[in-house]
């Protein structure tokens, strides 16, 4: 059983962080300074558990000119085919829908291309050719929220 949760204090926006380390800048090569943005003050951010309240995974969503962007998908590889990734998804996009300011407006990502089936599940449409994003490649990706 994952649980998700919207972000709200400062310990688990630590075990967020550490989630992001260790997936992207560790296993994936991202640099560090790529990593970590001027965004994070203004976005959403979630934490996945699992049932012994483990943080496993993590996503975050803001607002922008195009949109709604959601951003940082990241679930430790021992609990990667567990279902938390969709359930990290599912609330991303729960919240989103809650939020009055995102009616009728896109939602859309830079997804690396072994995500790319688990979101168009969820509806989101390949936009464009392939594209390279700190040396992994990606589509965009996009939804309306209706």
């Amino acid at each position: 059983m994952i649980s998700v949760r919207v972000v709200d204090n400062q310990e688990d926006l630590k075990k967020i962080f550490s989630i992001r380390e260790k997936v992207f800048v560790e296993e994936q090569n991202v640099a560090r300074e790529e990593e970590y943005d001027e965004f994070e003050d203004i976005s959403t951010h979630f934490i996945a558990e699992d049932e012994l309240g483990n943080a496993c995974g993590t996503a975050r969503w803001r607002f922008t000119d195009n949109g709604m962007k959601l951003e940082r998908f990241a679930v430790l590889k021992s609990h990667r085919g567990k279902g938390v990734g969709q359930a990290l998804v599912q609330a991303v996009i729960d919240d989103i829908r809650a939020n009055p300011k995102s009616e009728g407006k896109k939602l859309y990502m830079h997804a690396q291309l072994p995500a790319v089936s688990l979101y168009e599940r969820f509806g989101f449409k390949k936009v464009g050719d392939q594209f390279e994003e700190c040396n992994i490649m990606h589509y965009q990706m996009e939804m309306m929220n209706s």
